[in-house]
């Protein structure tokens, strides 16, 4: 049952669950501190003045350092959820306790998510700060009026990203974005060893499944595959890597792992973990699947397993485990489905680590301030993190992890901007 607070406008479960939440924010920003630095500087200078934030997270203890160095800049700020499982509930209460709107439950249903993402719009931000997408998808098809608000906004994820370029081509994105995902200290880093690691954490606490010795296949081979990848190979499994690029299948196969088709992997696998981004990467192939296997995704949305599908090949299906859903199969096979197919590192665990978290955050807070500074200059259209906020993200990580590293000299610098000098 949620809770509507005593102050209009926050929906979350429990507000008796602030105290849990503020403690174990507090433990996450020990490991984030990049974003320390850049809160202190935010509640000094306040970049963020009079802008109206709408932010559609995951809302975790990661999360709300975030938005706490947002309010500390000066920032309004109104938060809901991009995935009706990711939600911490403690973490939400909290939020509101910090005096930061917050509409978000786990385990929410369908109409209450975007009922939650139209009470976000409903605050008329001049900025957003999205997961996926879901909150500007909407703003453009649902609610354009308040589009003449906007002065940009951000975007968090691989699979933002690709709706925001695909919005950007057909002339309908209406205004600027910067594509956080896009910056080398968030993907290189949040994608590969946060969602590597944070994925087997949620696969592990859902099932207790020993990962030695099992056929483990992992769909796509981006920077979320490659983590993926080299994570269950470290505990042992024998990966097997599905692909439709062929530069991508090319690593995939000089990395060490087997690669095939999805239609070969599925009858040899036991365990099947998607990260594309894409639709329906498990399809037809279900009927190929043995007994017992486990099928999961993180990738953004639950559209990567054609769940529809294996439900017309089920006789009955129950729940076994709080995140595994058991389908029994006409022919009497059982297949397993992970958090209903959702992203399996938050709805069975936490989500990428903090020190992960850290760097990509440390994009959004400063891509936020960079949009108030510069919107006027922005077109319509997708931007990557510039180069400088990037850089100075790696320097101020490197510098929290006690590591020095070398700088050109004079001579470096007039050679390797030269053309005269030769063999």
């Amino acid at each position: 049952m949620s809770q509507i607070s005593d102050k209009p406008g926050y929906d979350v479960k429990d507000l008796g669950l602030a105290q849990k939440g503020r403690d174990r924010i507090e433990w996450a920003a020990l490991e984030m501190p990049v974003l320390g630095l850049i809160r202190d500087r935010f509640e000094k200078e306040k970049p963020l003045a009079g802008q109206r934030v709408g932010a559609c997270l995951h809302i975790t203890t990661e999360t709300a350092n975030l938005l706490l160095t947002l309010k500390a800049g000066g920032a309004e700020i109104t938060a809901c959820a991009s995935n009706p499982l990711s939600t911490q509930d403690d973490v939400a209460a909290a939020l509101v306790e910090a005096g930061i709107p917050t509409y978000a439950i786990k385990g929410e249903d369908n109409t209450t998510y975007y009922r939650h993402l139209d009470a976000v719009l409903d605050t008329k931000p001049n900025q957003t700060m999205d997961d996926g997408c879901d909150l500007v998808s909407r703003l453009h098809l649902e609610r354009p009026e308040l589009i003449e608000n906007m002065i940009g906004g951000t975007e968090e994820t691989t699979t933002g990203v690709i709706r925001l370029k695909a919005m950007e081509k057909d002339n309908a994105l209406r205004f600027p974005i910067v594509a956080v995902n896009e910056a080398d200290t968030k993907h290189m880093f949040d994608n590969r060893y946060g969602t590597g690691q944070s994925t087997l954490d949620g696969l592990l606490r859902a099932t207790n499944v020993l990962l030695a010795g099992k056929n483990f296949v992992v769909g796509g081979y981006g920077w979320c595959g490659r983590g993926l990848a080299t994570r269950a190979r470290g505990m042992g499994a024998q990966v097997i890597v599905t692909e439709v690029d062929p530069i991508r299948a090319l690593e995939a196969v000089m990395d060490g792992f087997r690669v095939m088709t999805m239609e070969e992997a599925a009858p040899i696998a036991d365990i099947v973990i998607t990260v594309t981004g894409n639709l329906n990467v498990v399809d037809r192939q279900i009927r190929k699947l043995k007994d017992g296997a486990l099928i999961g995704n993180s990738g953004h949305f639950n559209d990567e397993i054609n769940i529809a599908f294996l439900d017309e090949l089920t006789e009955s299906r129950r729940r076994v485990r709080e995140f595994v859903e058991e389908f029994k199969l006409f022919d009497g096979r059982k297949i397993y489905l992970l958090a209903d197919g959702r992203l399996l590192n938050l709805a069975a665990a936490e989500g990428h680590p903090a020190a992960v978290m850290d760097m990509s955050f440390a994009n959004q807070a400063l891509s936020a301030e960079w949009v108030a500074k510069n919107h006027g200059k922005l077109d319509n259209k997708v931007y990557v993190v510039p180069r400088e906020i990037d850089e100075a993200i790696a320097s101020l990580k490197l510098k929290a992890m006690g590591v020095n590293i070398d700088t050109l000299s004079p001579e470096q610098e007039k050679y390797i901007s030269s053309w005269q000098s030769g063999t």
